[in-house]
């Protein structure tokens, strides 16, 4: 109501050419839908909201930590109801959301579904029914996290505070969807925990149980990199793509394998940049501000020392 009061009265004192610059802003839209082949919105909203994800996934936390990140006055007996509960509200929700991925899919990016409603079903259905392992692996995070930080006091204050955590909840929900085939909400999901937490985890990414992300702020995982189980980051660590193959046309060609393997009980330490599809072999450890563009044997340590006398700084590795 102030809001339409306050553009009322901007109308009346004439403040600002409001008719001018809806009308230059209409015409950009319409130079925007030319450009991409595609009509006015006649239908209303195709996209999903991003809005409506961030409250299904509060719903999902809920759902799978009642008695942590469920209401506050929540008491154990009712814990199944509540749950039940927040399901058949979230999930529906959610087959809301993806029919709306799948129909505009279907509609501006060529893709072949016949029933597009139907495939949203099944891929709603398959996630709930996923939910169980999800929860377990997040458990398995969870443990790892209390394992190796000696500055948590239990598990309970790890799921309650630590970002990496809240990142890996999206994460393992976001991956997920991206592997059931509504890619959109699922990089939404991944979107709202890079924003909360500065962790930047594509959902295309595959990560295995007891994964820690600690401290976490400015951690970059992309699209095809791979993770082996028990693996710790530390901040600023990037899985990224060296570089990015083109078509004829200069555009980056998509899909391909560019991000690295890191294979089980790795340790990349802070501030490690780690390049391109190599390979981080078991039980490597990858020590700070490190920059590795080759495969890294198994066992390995990878440090970064200042020789005496030498005003620079050299990588070492050693089996």
């Amino acid at each position: 109501m102030a809001r339409n009061v306050m553009v009322l009265e901007a109308q009346e004192t004439g403040l600002f050419d409001l008719d001018q610059i809806v009308e230059d802003l209409a015409e950009v839209r319409r130079d925007w839908r030319r450009s991409q082949g595609v009509t006015a919105e006649a239908g209303g909203r195709e996209l999903p909201s991003r809005e409506q994800i961030a409250g299904i996934m509060e719903g999902l936390r809920g759902a799978l930590f009642p008695m942590r990140l469920g209401p506050p006055d929540l008491q154990p007996e009712a814990e199944n109801d509540y749950v039940s509960h927040t399901l058949d509200t979230v999930l529906h929700d959610l087959l809301a959301q993806v029919k709306l991925e799948l129909q505009w899919a279907v509609r501006h990016v060529g893709q072949d579904l016949p029933d597009p409603d139907a495939a949203a079903l099944q891929i709603t259905r398959s996630f709930a029914a996923a939910l169980g392992d999800i929860r377990r692996l997040l458990d398995s995070d969870i443990v790892a996290a209390f394992a190796a930080d000696p500055a948590a006091r239990s598990a309970d204050e790890v799921l309650l505070c630590y970002p990496g955590i809240q990142c890996m909840i999206h994460h393992r929900i976001a991956h997920r969807l991206y592997r059931l085939g509504a890619p959109l909400l699922a990089r939404l999901i991944a979107e709202l925990a890079h924003s909360a937490t500065g962790i930047d985890i594509h959902p295309g990414a595959e990560i295995g149980g007891s994964f820690f992300v600690d401290h976490g702020t400015g951690v970059v995982i992309g699209a095809t990199a791979i993770i082996g189980e028990r693996v710790q980051l530390f901040q600023a660590v990037t899985l990224g793509a060296k570089s990015f193959p083109t078509d004829a046309s200069g555009a980056a060609i998509k899909g391909l394998p560019r991000h690295p393997i890191v294979e089980d009980d790795v340790v990349i330490y802070s501030g490690a940049t780690i390049l391109g599809r190599v390979t981080i072999g078991q039980g490597a450890v990858i020590g700070g501000n490190v920059w590795i563009t080759e495969d890294v044997a198994a066992g390995a340590m990878v440090s970064q020392a200042r020789l005496t006398g030498v005003e620079r700084q050299v990588v070492r590795i050693s089996a």
